[in-house]
């Protein structure tokens, strides 16, 4: 019974648990408008509302936006809802029909799925808080019109009856961010495409001019005779749209009715029919014009639209005033940190330490390797300059770090092969055998092994090190080598001496010894110096001799003369004590014995 009751509850938990789960991925909790950007409490700034971008990171095809844009109370809401299809009681709030009005952005949470160039798009309708309302600042006015404007795919500017000067003023943050970003190089994919631009002018007149007309006509120059800057900036920002030509679009939208506080409870039956003509027009204009955002030749789907958001908000809330300049900042600060990033993973290729020219080429190569990656991604044509001294500077200051690790990499290794240097110079001045041949080969193997693996930019410092300490070393040796030498030599002229009386008994290697030993003691202190001794061709057949006898390629007697003369040792002691006994043996040379002559056998007579 408890097993069963506990299965029961198991499974009411786990179907709770989906139709939770259904329930809150039921579609229609998004058929209502979210905001996605709200004003800071100071009504300067703006910030995220995590409730929007909710609704948004769910969207997992390409995102394409529809942003409405114009002055309070200039009917932006009541067109989003037509344009969508929706009343006033469902879509967003209209400003007479409710207390709320927009603050900050809305998106509504439901995208329209339109198939562009065949691929199916999710179309986001936002609604924007319009300009010149009372108790905020221009500068939030500008944040709003350029997030629009660098979020939206089609941006729609909503204007009433006509066009004025403060409209067109008011598009230079959009020239400036389409000059920046679009057409960058003409023929290849641009980093970033803002949005076409849609001039949408409800009027009651229709007759004479056309919309065209009238924003051609808006954006012809103004003559400027006295040199008035004003109007020199005013000009500069027609001369831009006009380049945008292209880029823009020009569309007439009549009244919908006369009493515009009673549109939202009118069917499309009592509205103006030539509105409701236009306004079809329009939907398929939009349809037309939409595309998806394209951010470095790649579309945006949900969340990578919301991280999108989240920097253009930071590049606009970076000063107090926005500008095109923290924009590309901003952009570019990713695109910065992977150039880096691949600056140092091909400088980190190298094995430190290497010689300071070749650092500078691996530098130099690397340097335009992240510069071409900077130019293929960056965003921005004149202020990316910027950008590019800082990626100049931030290079120069991983390859100053280089330049650091590389010295202290070679003071390592170079210290290293200089210690053990000076440890063999050391071991050579102490051997038991004196040697100058075998001094000299551990000289010139130890400068050619230090100059071979000491490398770097501080292999000079420690060369001109090395040669004072191999100087110093050679000058030792040679001061000690003879007298070391002369010494030795005595105390081989005794041992032969005495080899050849007690243990070999041989005569003549007793008379050699003591001859070379009254030659080294008594003659050349009697008729030579200590020091012209050295320099006497005698003594340097001597020093000729004993080098060959002591090292040569194949043998090092300093290294083996202990096992040699203990083996040598053995050999005597063994002839002495067995080899003498053997019968028959006898000595071509005279020796220390009292043997008998052959055949002679008398006995002793008194």
């Amino acid at each position: 019974m408890g097993a069963s009751f506990r299965n029961l509850a198991f499974w009411v938990v786990v179907l709770g648990f989906f139709l939770a789960s259904a329930a809150a991925s039921d579609p229609d909790d998004f058929r209502r408008a979210f905001p996605i950007v709200e004003p800071d409490s100071e009504h300067t700034k703006i910030r995220l509302a995590r409730e929007g971008l909710e609704a948004i990171q769910r969207i997992t095809n390409p995102i394409a936006v529809v942003a409405v844009i114009g002055p309070y109370r200039s009917g932006k809401s009541f067109l989003l809802n037509q344009l969508l299809s929706l009343s006033c009681d469902e879509g967003f709030g209209v400003g007479h029909m409710r207390d709320t009005k927009t603050k900050g952005m809305w998106v509504w949470g439901t995208p329209v799925d339109l198939d562009v160039d065949g691929t199916k798009v999710s179309i986001l309708y936002l609604d924007t808080e319009g300009f010149e309302s009372v108790g905020k600042s221009n500068v939030y006015d500008d944040r709003i019109f350029a997030l629009a404007t660098v979020m939206s795919s089609v941006l729609i500017y909503n204007l009433p009856e006509t066009i004025r000067e403060a409209d067109i003023s008011r598009l230079s943050f959009a020239v400036e961010i389409a000059e920046e970003f679009y057409g960058r190089v003409k023929g290849q994919d641009v980093a970033f495409e803002p949005a076409k631009l849609l001039w949408l002018i409800q009027r009651d007149f229709l007759q004479g001019k056309s919309v065209q007309e009238m924003v051609n006509e808006a954006l012809r120059r103004v003559p400027n005779n006295n040199g008035d800057r004003n109007i020199d900036q005013v000009n500069q920002i027609r001369d831009s749209l006009a380049i945008m030509g292209d880029n823009s679009t020009a569309f007439s939208l009549p009244q919908p009715h006369l009493q515009r506080t009673k549109l939202c409870d009118m069917k499309d039956s009592e509205l103006d029919q030539l509105y409701v003509e236009k306004r079809e027009q329009l939907k398929q204009l939009v349809a037309t014009i939409i595309r998806p955002k394209i951010i470095q030749g790649k579309p945006l789907n949900g969340n990578e639209f919301v991280a999108f958001l989240e920097q253009i908000l930071e590049a606009l809330n970076k000063g107090e005033i926005p500008s095109t300049g923290s924009i590309v900042e901003v952009f570019n600060k990713v695109i910065l940190e992977r150039c880096l990033k691949l600056y140092s993973q091909r400088m980190d290729i190298m094995r430190l330490p290497i010689q300071e020219n070749r650092l500078q080429e691996v530098h130099e190569e690397s340097k335009a390797e992240a510069k071409k990656l900077f130019d293929r991604q960056r965003f921005g044509r004149h202020h990316a300059e910027q950008s590019i001294v800082k990626l100049d500077d931030e290079i120069q200051k991983v390859y100053r770090t280089f330049l650091l690790e590389n010295e202290y990499q070679s003071s390592k290794l170079c210290e290293a092969k200089y210690t053990e240097c000076e440890d063999k110079m050391d071991h050579l001045q102490v051997m038991r055998l004196p040697s100058m041949a075998k001094f000299n080969a551990g000289f010139l193997q130890c400068n050619e092994t230090f100059e071979r693996q000491c490398v770097g930019p501080l292999k000079e410092l420690y060369k001109q090190k090395m040669m004072k300490m191999l100087g110093k070393s050679r000058s030792l040796f040679i001061k000690d080598y003879n007298d070391r030498l002369s010494n030795w030599l005595v105390i081989f002229s005794l041992t032969v001496a005495m080899v050849g009386r007690f243990i070999i008994k041989f005569f003549l290697l007793e008379i050699a010894g003591w001859a070379m030993f009254i030659f080294l003691e008594t003659y050349t202190r009697m008729f030579w110096s200590s020091e012209s001794m050295y320099y006497n061709p005698s003594w340097h057949v001597i020093v000729s001799t004993w080098e060959t006898i002591v090292y040569s390629p194949f043998l090092d007697l300093d290294r083996w003369a202990i096992p040699i003369g203990i083996l040598l040792l053995v050999l005597l002691l063994y002839w002495r004590c067995c080899g003498s006994r053997k019968p028959g043996s006898h000595w071509l040379l005279p020796l220390y014995n009292n043997r008998h002559r052959d055949g002679d056998s008398r006995p002793r007579s008194d």
